[in-house]
């Protein structure tokens, strides 16, 4: 146990488990983040409480003498919050409330409950309410205690399933207007990446509050919303960040990862996390600072292979040098991470490097040529602005001439249309 420091804040108490499979080690690092994730909720923490077991106890997720316990303590300081580390069962949560007789919640409930907070936008509301709703779903027998057929007598049964039912209806058709609407901004956002496609596409990608939206604010000159908290931002936004005085890239800012991710945010968070999947270019970034960044980079990774989009070129950004006291890494980190940087966000530290390096993945990914295509070929002239970025236009007697940039991997594609264009 770890005694913290209280403020006026609402109270909790944070409880995880080692097994065979969690380290202690571990399991303090996922506190630390939890921890984070309360005060990020508006709740200090004024304990962790950790338990070593062979097995998760069915009923109540820890053992009968830590649950003892720890009710001992909320009620001898009347605390309202109890948040285990990781996901309970509906059964788990209505004993646990019993025995505290306070709030329980557990990891994806409280990161819920922050992007409710969080979010801004029509879409970011959608999407947080779908996820809310589908994890609330299978936990709404709990709802309903009052009529379940514990208390006994004539007609409590009945009317307990009737009522479980009918909200559940309710849930599942708001659920089912939630997920068309978010099908409807999903193609919008299809139609606008439509039309960005001709331009070169970065995506910030990382940790929560690892300083993507610092970084894309200080190259692009913009005013994108900046807090020292998990899940500032949850919108994507992109702007135009100039590289040189002849080449701009579109980038944009990404909600950020974390480990044990609810999988309803996954899902709902579907048509923002595209913009990862559609980039042609991410930039991986990390907060060097963190005690725990090599973990967040593994989080990272793998949930950009989860997208799909772990076969993209990637440059790997290393966040707040100015905040790390043990320079020594560097080199080694540049040997593992041949395409990487280190910079300051907030003190504007090597951004010129970055700018450099990104140039540089851009000249080793992508290509230019020349083609030309005449006047009465409207449907190839189409085509070359649907699929590469037109540098420059010569207009000629009865044809155009385009100098064009694209993938090197779709140099088979380029190739196709020049011999449309020379045999039209």
């Amino acid at each position: 146990m770890i005694e913290l420091a209280t403020t006026d804040k609402e109270k909790c108490i944070l409880v995880g488990i080692t097994t065979r499979n969690v380290s202690k080690e571990k399991l303090n690092e996922s506190l630390d983040e939890l921890e984070l994730l309360a005060d990020t909720a508006g709740a200090v923490v004024v304990e962790k409480i950790t338990q070593d077991r062979e097995r998760i106890e069915p009923a109540t997720f820890i053992g009968k003498g830590k649950v003892d316990e720890i009710a001992a303590r909320v009620a001898a300081e009347k605390i309202p919050l109890v948040i285990f580390d990781d996901d309970l069962t509906a059964v788990q949560v209505r004993n646990l409330e019993r025995a505290f007789q306070c709030k329980v919640l557990d990891r994806s409930a409280l990161i819920l409950d922050i992007f409710a907070s969080r979010a801004r936008t029509s879409e970011a509301k959608c999407q947080v309410e779908l996820a809310q709703l589908e994890y609330l779903l299978p936990r709404l027998t709990r709802q309903w205690t009052h009529l379940s057929k514990q208390f006994g007598g004539i007609g409590t049964k009945g009317p307990g399933e009737t009522q479980i039912e009918t909200d559940r209806r309710l849930v599942r058709t708001r659920i089912s207007h939630l997920r068309e609407r978010l099908e409807r901004i999903a193609q919008q956002r299809s139609v606008q990446r439509k039309e960005r496609s001709k331009h070169i596409r970065a995506a910030l990608v990382g940790y929560t509050n690892a300083g993507k939206s610092t970084l894309l604010n200080h190259l692009s000159g913009s005013d994108v919303f900046v807090e020292n908290r998990l899940f500032a931002t949850l919108d994507p936004t992109t702007r135009i960040v100039p590289l040189s005085s002849s080449i701009s890239i579109l980038m944009t800012d990404t909600v950020g990862f974390i480990r044990k991710l609810p999988p309803h945010l996954v899902a709902s968070f579907k048509s923002t996390l595209e913009e990862v999947t559609e980039a042609d270019l991410l930039l991986h970034i990390v907060d060097i600072s963190s005690p725990y960044f090599e973990d967040q980079i593994h989080v990272v990774l793998e949930t950009l292979e989860d997208l799909k989009a772990h076969d993209k070129a990637i440059i790997t950004v290393f966040n707040k040098v100015d905040k790390l006291l043990d320079r020594s890494i560097i080199s080694s980190l540049q040997e593992r991470f041949p395409n990487s940087v280190f910079i300051s966000a907030t003190r504007g530290i090597n951004i010129l490097g970055l700018k450099e390096m990104i140039l540089k993945v851009l000249n080793q990914e992508f290509m230019e040529e020349t083609i030309t295509i005449p006047h009465s070929n409207q449907r190839l002239i189409a085509q070359i602005y649907n699929f590469a970025e037109v540098l420059e236009r010569d207009f000629k007697e009865d044809a155009i001439e385009f100098r064009v940039r694209f993938a090197k991997k779709d140099k088979n594609i380029f190739d196709q249309l020049l011999h449309q264009a020379s045999s039209s």
